[in-house]
């Protein structure tokens, strides 16, 4: 599996589920159940669900196909606390580059009683068992379009999604990207969505940041794959 940053456009992914035991969080149960008590003290709000996760990729420049496993959320952010110690899986998960119609982009910040509070990015989410389909794909299309209504009010009616997808690749994270375009300025949206989050309870984004260019990428509160994403975006416009 290629570890180095790769940044790739494709035009569809095939992603399916398939059954695998993970044999590292079989093996680290102890450290995973004391991160997780750890964890719950800081955010009790958070629900030990199934989420999906990548056990193999194969990305061309035709289609990117992932195969996930299904795998407990406190044995995920175990394994996400801990360092990412079993490098053969993968957080690889839909996202929408939400931008105005003016080509600046807006990201969300993570409201405290989540589990990545303070963190800044596009609104998207683990897959779960609501992605999977009778067939065993994964649906990331409709992932991608649910986090957006969830985290930002925005309905399918309200912006126009690309079909290409661009794969942002920086092991052990995959994003699985779409520009995702407004009919407004980026400040326009950003005021439609600090209305929504005003009024959800409670709401998974604090508050919402613009970013015009590469000055504006957060080191300390973006994930390395968004900065990536970001300084790439900019050295082609």
């Amino acid at each position: 599996m290629n570890r180095d940053l790769l940044i790739t456009r494709v035009p569809q992914i095939e992603a399916r589920c398939e059954p695998m035991e993970w044999s590292w969080a079989k093996q680290n149960q102890e450290r995973i159940q004391a991160n997780w008590q750890r964890r719950l003290a800081q955010t009790p709000a958070m629900f030990n669900g199934r989420v999906l996760a990548i056990r193999d990729m194969e990305l061309t420049r035709e289609v990117c196909r992932n195969v996930y496993f299904q795998v407990d959320y406190a044995d995920f952010v175990g394994w996400i606390d801990m360092g990412h110690p079993d490098d053969t899986i993968a957080n690889g998960f839909a996202m929408g580059a939400l931008r105005g119609a003016d080509g600046a982009f807006i990201c969300g910040v993570m409201h405290g009683h989540t589990a990545n509070a303070g963190r800044v990015y596009f609104p998207a989410g683990t897959p779960d068992l609501s992605d999977l389909r009778p067939d065993g794909s994964v649906d990331l299309a409709t992932s991608l379009t649910r986090e957006l209504l969830e985290e930002t009010g925005l309905g399918e009616d309200d912006y126009h999604v690309e079909d290409e997808w661009i794969i942002v690749q920086r092991w052990p994270s995959v994003a699985l990207m779409r520009l995702v375009t407004l009919p407004v300025s980026a400040a326009e949206g950003a005021q439609r969505i600090r209305a929504t989050i005003a009024r959800q309870d409670p709401p998974e984004l604090s508050d919402v940041r613009i970013i015009r260019s590469a000055d504006d990428i957060d080191p300390k509160a973006m994930p390395l794959f968004l900065q990536s994403f970001f300084r790439w975006t900019f050295d082609q416009a």
